[in-house]
């Protein structure tokens, strides 16, 4: 089963060998070149098989140039010459200018590099084509070497810029102009190109027909576009090889080589592709280049939309609005068609404005505070606005710039929510922490009033009772007299008590002193066994006439 890229490719080179012949037998017979020769086409064709096939599709090319050039009436090792160089050119075209897509299919030809490319590859062919020519020449002695050179590289290189393109991917893009205007511009085409193909001694009228490719170019889709071009060309080269137009008496009228009028036909070829084909991918990229901005607007504003619970509002470089998002509306009260074109100052009061020029430490303007709060630095500041119906509320605001290509300033664009309820739940938490602070203050000195008071008591009481305490003691030993037995028990009593108050004052003078950090404790590590032994041996001998049973166990280290 046949492929279909062979189909393609054989059909190509079918039709290259047909345009070849009829290139040749329309050359003027004592012509040295071969008129242009559809080299583009060869080159489409080893597009089409993207590197399947390549040295058979060359011998193809080989075989049509040097047969079609020969049977042109041209002698065989010159059809030779020039076939080795058409096919070498090819190849070489083919190779450059696919680049890295040779084996996956058509290349690029949408930006800037791909033009250069483009260019580059259709010119190093024609310096190929050049030098072989020249060589030819110099060999068989066949026309003058620097003629024929110029000649071939020129009909080459229109060849190449006009037919490469439809073997490229280009930008997809319909027509921007209507059925109508498009029916002009080929009605035109039929009837305007032929007329300025008339005259013979006018050969810069023939220029005016690259207007209105232009106009094709920047308003059609490309295809269509390098359709007409080519028309545009086949009428100029038919019309040529008939004798009819400035082209065709070139030689007789000003004396040049019989090669001129090929020459200038190939000079305004590669003129009209050199401007069609870049105006074609230059409307392309900016329809492609606008359909993904358009893309990138509409979903931005989707999101600027959706976005209700956040007011996002933008302005030009001046301040006025230009951009009011529902989130706005909601939580300012306005509607976009009350605020579009006004100044943002109307979402702020006076001494809003001059207390975050104090917090920012610029000066009371509205321009200054602007450029303060476009600072990174600034982002999420809290700022106060006013609401439609007079009421102010805090917002966490970040302000941004707006800059384009040379970096100046377009606009600026706020996004701001509503934090009032939080801003005043920090501020009643404040107080309140500064409140309960005040109450533990308070507590403290009060606590330390208590503690002096009971220290000072204590050391008050301390000293009387001590001297009671002694006073019953001496009562009790006799001191003052023999007691009876009720006085000694009253005596007693006394005693008891006046010692369990003063253990209070003790414990009290105790406390005050652990609350002040002026109680020490000793570090010093001792070994509760010999104390335990101690008071063992102490009481031991009061268990010798007594029906006890104590011994002593310690626990080793």
């Amino acid at each position: 089963m046949v492929k279909a890229w062979a189909v393609r490719a054989a059909a190509l080179l079918a039709l290259m060998t047909l345009l070849g012949f009829l290139a040749v037998h329309s050359a003027a017979p004592e012509s040295s070149v071969i008129g242009i020769w559809p080299v583009g086409l060869g080159t489409g064709a080893l597009i089409l098989a993207r590197g399947r096939r390549t040295p058979l599709l060359l011998g193809i090319v080989l075989l049509s140039a040097v047969g079609t050039i020969w049977l042109g009436g041209r002698p065989f090792p010159v059809a030779v010459g020039y076939g080795l160089g058409t096919t070498l050119e090819v190849w070489v075209v083919w190779w450059w200018f696919a680049g890295a897509e040779r084996e996956w299919g058509a290349p690029q030809l949408r930006t800037n590099p791909d033009i250069a490319r483009f260019v580059s590859a259709s010119g190093i062919g024609a310096l190929l084509i050049a030098f072989f020519g020249m060589l030819t020449s110099l060999v068989t002695g066949f026309g003058s070497p620097p003629v024929v050179g110029l000649a071939l590289a020129l009909a080459h290189l229109a060849s190449q810029l006009t037919l490469l393109p439809f073997f490229s991917r280009l930008h997809r893009h319909a027509a921007v102009a209507g059925a109508g205007e498009r029916a002009i511009q080929w009605l035109m085409i039929a009837t305007v190109v032929p007329l300025v193909f008339l005259p013979h001694d006018f050969p810069s009228v023939v220029f005016a027909v690259i207007p209105l490719l232009g106009w094709g170019a920047l308003r059609n889709g490309p295809r269509e576009a390098l359709a007409q071009m080519i028309v545009v060309l086949t009428i100029a080269a038919i019309m040529t090889s008939l004798g009819l137009g400035p082209f065709s008496r070139v030689s007789e009228q000003f004396g040049l080589p019989v090669d001129a009028r090929g020459m200038i036909l190939a000079v305004f070829t590669f003129a009209c592709a050199l401007v069609v084909v870049p105006l074609v991918l230059t409307v392309g990229e900016q329809i492609d280049n606008a359909r993904r901005a358009a893309a990138e607007r509409d979903m931005v504003t989707n999101i600027v939309n959706s976005a209700t619970g956040v007011a996002i509002i933008g302005t030009d470089e001046t301040g006025a609005i230009t951009l009011f998002n529902p989130g706005a509306e909601r939580l300012l009260g306005y509607q976009a068609d009350e605020v579009l074109g006004r100044s943002t100052t109307m979402f702020h009061s006076e001494e809003g404005l001059a207390a975050q020029a104090r917090e920012l430490g610029v000066e009371n303007d509205f321009g200054a505070v602007v450029r303060a709060m476009a600072a990174p630095e600034s982002a999420g500041r809290d700022m106060p606005f006013l609401r439609k119906d007079g009421e102010q509320r805090t917002h966490s605001m970040t302000l941004s710039r707006i800059v384009d290509d040379l970096d100046q300033v377009t606009g600026y664009v706020s996004t701001s929510e509503d934090v009032t309820e939080r801003v005043r739940a920090q501020a009643a938490l404040v107080e309140a922490l500064e409140t309960e602070r005040r109450a533990v203050e308070q507590m403290r000195e009060v606590d330390q009033v208590k503690d002096a008071f009971v220290s000072s008591v204590s050391h008050e009481l301390r000293t009387p009772i001590t001297s009671i305490v002694g006073y019953l003691e001496m009562l009790q030993d006799g001191s003052f007299g023999e007691l009876s037995r009720r006085q000694a028990d009253a005596v007693r009593r006394v005693a008891d008590n006046s010692t369990r108050l003063l253990s209070l004052i003790d414990d009290l003078l105790t406390l005050s002193r652990v609350q002040d950090d002026s109680l020490t404790t000793s570090d010093r590590v001792f070994d509760l066994r010999e104390t335990v032994r101690s008071g063992h041996d102490v009481v031991s001998p009061a268990w010798t006439n007594r029906a006890l049973d104590v011994s002593l166990h310690l626990p080793g280290i």
